[in-house]
């Protein structure tokens, strides 16, 4: 038997995608299904492979913080490798209470597999001196010392910076305190939700034809959640009738569609509609009322896979391939509705998204802003006058969302913010407690969404 037969496969699988994450900037839940049917996992392997890769992901700057004390050296100076090595085997024996014969064994094997096999004493010493204390105290020395933001950061695993922002964010509506339960939230991972797409499926019937596997949506009145299996064998969504899409994303669709009655032959434009979870959404709530979505898309990738996700309704909506900011020059006034769900640094679904909090940094916040700002200015242009716009962020930091709106009211004289968190209370299922607005945030530890930030915004007749 080789050293490679040794590593439990869904070791090798964690790792591989670690290793891919840290090296080709992937996406750990678009590669990880992958290599999971590629090593022929069965279900209880690829839900090991599932949670060691994803929990390590998520917790890195913690498990680097407590292996820096362990190894009495920075982690920058460990082999990158060699270190992706001791995380999964932290994570192991701090996250997931695996046998520490079982965790360092396997380690030290890996690390040997993955080209370091003079690293396996190095690796081997630190996983056996990790083993020796709990989780709770490895963390005790880990905070000693620290306070306020810094102390968050390891204690939830977040950066720095992350933490002043949504602490700020927070603090814009009077709901500091509430920090340490988001930093939570954020580290807890979400159910997947399916969007039952209006005229094409039911939410009721999705539930009962799941039976224990589903119950309906706590806040989209066209959501259903799952508790586990795979949503890509479930028939209604292999179909294109229901989709995978958060109850947040659904809610700040349906805003726009349902926030006043919808006159037949409306023209409405999803702006920046890739991959198409919201323009799915958009064009059946359409299709139901006699309106025409167009969907437009920048990458051709992501909106061919547009196209897909609005393969299911007859006729699908057009679909074009172009830079957003041109609408306003091109089509002005021509829209009565538009969706403009703007790029932005996603830190509204870092639990979903588990190394997308090591990926960003505060240059990114400047860049999207400038590019905010400019696809908000095309649509307004490009609304009918009296029309309705949606800006949308999947984020909460302020720059991009109250920031944004806010320097375009001061722009466009004619723009008025409308009573978003009215809207939303009037779609939801449940009260959501949004407070006076005019802009509406959603919180994972509030409504258990991802934090999508909304603002409706209209321009006078």
């Amino acid at each position: 038997m080789t050293a490679g037969e040794r590593v439990q496969p869904s070791r090798r699988v964690a790792f591989a995608v670690l290793e891919a994450v840290r090296e080709d900037d992937a996406y750990a839940n678009l590669i990880l299904p992958r290599y999971i049917v590629e090593a022929e996992l069965d279900a209880k392997d690829a839900a090991f492979a599932t949670e060691l890769a994803y929990g390590t992901l998520r917790r890195l700057g913690t498990y680097d913080r407590i292996l820096a004390i362990v190894t009495a050296r920075p982690v920058v100076d460990i082999d990158p490798a060699v270190l992706d090595v001791l995380r999964l085997g932290a994570h192991q024996l701090l996250g997931m209470r695996v046998a520490s014969h079982a965790a360092v064994g396997e380690s030290v094997e890996l690390v040997r597999e993955a080209g370091h096999p003079r690293a396996a004493g190095f690796v081997n010493g630190t996983l056996r001196t990790l083993s020796r204390r709990s989780a709770e105290e490895w963390m005790a020395q880990a905070l000693e010392k620290l306070k306020g933001a810094r102390r968050l950061a390891i204690e939830h695993a977040h950066p720095r910076w992350i933490v002043d922002a949504l602490q700020a964010a927070l603090d814009a509506e009077g709901r500091g305190e509430e920090i340490a339960a988001l930093l939570e939230a954020d580290n807890v991972s979400p159910r997947v939700a399916l969007a039952a797409l209006p005229g094409l499926s039911v939410p009721a019937s999705l539930v009962e034809e799941l039976g224990e596997r589903a119950e309906a949506g706590g806040v989209s009145p066209v959501g259903v959640v799952l508790s586990g299996g795979d949503p890509g064998r479930i028939p209604e969504v292999r179909r294109g009738r229901a989709r995978v899409q958060d109850e947040g994303s659904q809610l700040a669709a349906l805003a726009l569609s349902r926030a006043r009655e919808v006159q037949p032959g409306e023209r409405w434009l999803d702006m920046c509609a890739g991959p198409g979870g919201k323009a799915a959404l958009l064009a059946a709530e359409a299709a139901e009322h006699g309106a025409v979505l167009m969907a437009n898309e920048v990458a051709p990738t992501r909106a061919e896979l547009v196209r897909k996700a609005l393969a299911a309704l007859d006729p699908a909506p057009e679909v074009l391939v172009g830079d957003g900011r041109r609408f306003g020059r091109e089509l002005p006034g021509r829209f009565d509705r538009i969706l403009l769900d703007a790029p932005c640094t996603g830190l509204g679904a870092l639990r979903r998204r588990p190394e997308a909090r090591w990926r960003k940094s505060p240059e990114d916040v400047a860049e999207l802003a400038a590019l905010q700002a400019e696809l908000l200015d095309s649509a307004v242009a490009a609304l009918r006058p009296g029309g309705l716009l949606a800006y949308v962020t999947c984020s909460p930091h302020l720059e991009e969302t109250r920031g944004i709106v806010v320097a375009a009211l001061e722009r466009h004289a004619g723009l008025t913010a409308l009573d978003t968190p009215a809207v939303l209370e009037s779609v939801a299922v449940r009260p959501l407690g949004l407070g006076s607005g005019p802009a509406a945030q959603l919180w994972p530890h509030r409504h258990g969404t991802d934090a999508m930030f909304v603002q409706l915004l209209t321009t006078e007749p």
